[in-house]
């Protein structure tokens, strides 16, 4: 790990538990995909169905009891859906929901994979366990590059985990959305969450630059913006949290910002309404991100274990740890911008 820019006071740091719960770290990812269902099978599962009808049975009852007739991976996809609609299913106080995230992932491995062809780098720099921050570039409205740190992190790092992404209150307010990203690992950013997730020994995506990093020109495109008073650096060093600095390369370009309507903007209550090449031109269909070629780094975790708590009191250090970090994702993002060429190509 690489050192922080002062010695460390001789404060007590920070206890760090070891993880609480399995919930931390990923099942193995096994393949998804049901594939196509041959006619015999699929014959015989209408059968058991009808003949569970009209033995009385209710519809999910029905089905349960015909799904003997499925391939096992057909199987497994059927029972989950039966559990959730008889409301058996695990939420954590957070709303996250392991099976539920593990259902929708075959989607986000296709725009991982096909979609933005995401290549993830420096996963080992990532702890295996316990609490950490990572702090990343941002841009857009919504939170497709925090899925795709997930989907990175899923796949690349040497012990899988879910991270918990914050994400900003108005994404909150959208039919469906507001539902949806807690279910996979979305919270309301604020310190206040990101410290009890910390303090649980969660992993923390957090994205300093805010709505000003989201709302950027496509003129300004990975020009980071500034990251506030350092509130994440205050977060890190109260619970002894590593920092690992994070580059997003390709989320600039899916939704290419050339305008704005204030107008619009406080009519559905949002930070900014983009205006993009395609939205609100196209309507719905513009809401569909471009296809960039993405890349995503995770660079060398900053330990700030022997500082303690008490220096997150310091405004001098909590500002030059802020400005490391932030110099430490630009230089990576010119790199990978370097390394990546062509935007779509």
């Amino acid at each position: 790990m690489s050192t922080p820019p002062r010695a460390p006071t001789d404060a007590p740091r920070a206890s760090t538990a070891p993880p609480r719960r399995a919930t931390h770290h990923a099942r193995a990812r096994v393949d998804r995909g049901p594939g196509f269902l041959p006619i015999g099978p699929a014959l015989s599962f209408v059968r058991h169905v009808r003949e569970g009808m009209e033995a009385g049975r209710d519809p999910l009852s029905a089905l349960a009891g015909a799904a003997g007739a499925l391939p096992s991976d057909l199987q497994t996809v059927l029972d989950r859906a039966i559990a959730r609609f008889r409301g058996e299913y695990h939420e954590d106080e957070w709303g996250f929901d392991e099976e539920f995230t593990e259902t929708v992932l075959p989607f986000f491995d296709l725009l991982y994979d096909r979609w933005w062809r995401v290549e993830t780098t420096g996963a080992r720099n990532v702890p295996s366990h316990g609490r950490a921050l990572l702090v990343a570039n941002h841009a857009g409205i919504l939170p497709w590059d925090a899925t795709m740190m997930s989907v990175g992190l899923l796949r690349e790092a040497p012990l899988p985990r879910y991270p918990r992404f914050l994400v900003l209150n108005w994404a909150f307010t959208l039919p469906y959305i507001s539902a949806f990203l807690p279910k996979v690992g979305g919270v309301v950013a604020s310190p206040y969450n990101a410290m009890r997730l910390l303090e649980q020994d969660e992993l923390v995506a957090v994205f300093p630059e805010g709505v000003k990093g989201a709302g950027k020109d496509f003129k300004d495109r990975y020009r980071l913006q500034r990251f506030g008073r350092g509130g994440f650096v205050e977060m890190a060093l109260h619970t002894g949290s590593p920092i690992v600095p994070v580059a997003i390369v390709g989320s600039e370009e899916i939704y290419p910002k050339i305008g704005s309507s204030d107008t619009l903007a406080r009519a559905m209550g949002a930070p900014y309404f983009p205006i993009t090449p395609t939205f609100p031109l196209l309507g719905p269909l513009g809401m569909v991100p471009l296809p960039s070629k993405w890349r995503i780094e995770y660079c060398e975790p900053i330990d700030l274990s022997g500082y303690g708590p008490d220096a997150a009191e310091d405004r001098t250090l909590v500002f030059e740890l802020s400005e490391r970090v932030r110099d430490t994702i630009q230089a990576k993002v010119y790199e990978n911008l370097v390394a990546r060429g062509s935007a779509f190509i």
